[in-house]
C-alpha cells in the first residue's frame, strides 16, 4: 500500500505493494531520540520504516532482514529532514505527522494497518475492537501478529492497541516503550 497521509487525519488512500523487490531502492539515516535508537528508512513513494531500538546496528541489519531484496543507502538530505519530523513527532505527539507512507505487507497486514491509522492522538483500542473494525472479528490473534509485523512506528501507531481490559500487552519495540508513547499521548498507563 502506497500511503500518502496526515497520520493525525482518519483518511487512508491504499494502493497495493505487497513486496519488495531487486528494484527497490532505500535511503535510511539512524537518530536518537528521548527512546533510544531510531532508523527511517524510505523508498521514492515513502516512508517504508520506522525502527526503534537501542542498538542502530541492529536496526539497520532489522531493515535489510525486511527488505532483503533492496539497495539500501545511508542518508540522503530528505531522510535526514523525515527523520527531524519523526522525531519531534515522538517527543510531542500532538504535533501530527504528515509524512508519506510506503507500506509493505499483505492485504490482511494492510487492513489492520489502515484500521491502526484511524486510531486517535490520546487514544487506544483492543485487538479485538480492531478485528470487528477491519470485518474479522474471529482474527484477534492475527490482528496481534500484524502489529508485531509492521515496519513503521509511531506513523502506524500499533503502539495505540490494548488488551481487552485496557492494559498493555506486547510492542515490538519493547512494553516501555508503548507505555511512553501512550503517556506523551496523555494516556495514563
Amino acid at each position: 500500500m502506497n500511503v500518502s497521509v496526515n497520520v493525525s487525519s482518519p483518511i487512508v488512500a491504499a494502493a497495493a505493494t505487497c513486496k519488495p523487490d531487486a528494484s527497490i531502492a532505500i535511503h535510511f539515516a539512524v537518530g536518537q531520540c528521548s527512546l533510544g535508537s531510531v532508523l527511517i528508512g524510505r523508498t521514492n513513494k515513502g516512508i517504508c520504516a520506522i525502527l526503534l531500538g537501542d542498538d542502530p546496528k541492529a536496526l539497520v541489519g532489522d531493515l535489510r532482514n525486511r527488505f532483503p531484496q533492496a539497495a539500501l543507502t545511508y542518508g540522503a538530505e530528505d531522510v535526514e529532514e523525515l527523520l527531524a519530523k519523526v522525531e519531534s513527532f515522538i517527543e510531542s505527539p500532538g504535533r501530527g505527522l504528515d509524512i508519506a507512507l510506503d507500506v509493505h505487507g499483505t492485504t490482511f497486514q494492510r487492513r489492520v494497518w489502515e484500521a491502526l491509522i484511524r486510531i486517535p492522538v490520546g487514544s487506544t483500542a483492543s485487538y479485538t475492537d480492531i478485528a470487528r473494525c477491519i470485518g474479522a472479528p474471529n482474527s484477534v490473534r492475527a490482528v496481534a501478529q500484524a502489529c508485531g509485523a509492521n515496519a513503521i512506528a509511531v506513523a502506524i501507531p500499533c503502539h495505540r492497541v490494548v488488551r481487552s481490559d485496557g492494559g498493555l500487552s506486547g510492542y515490538r519495540w519493547g512494553v516501555g516503550r508503548k507505555r511512553t508513547l501512550l503517556e506523551r499521548e496523555g494516556l495514563r498507563c
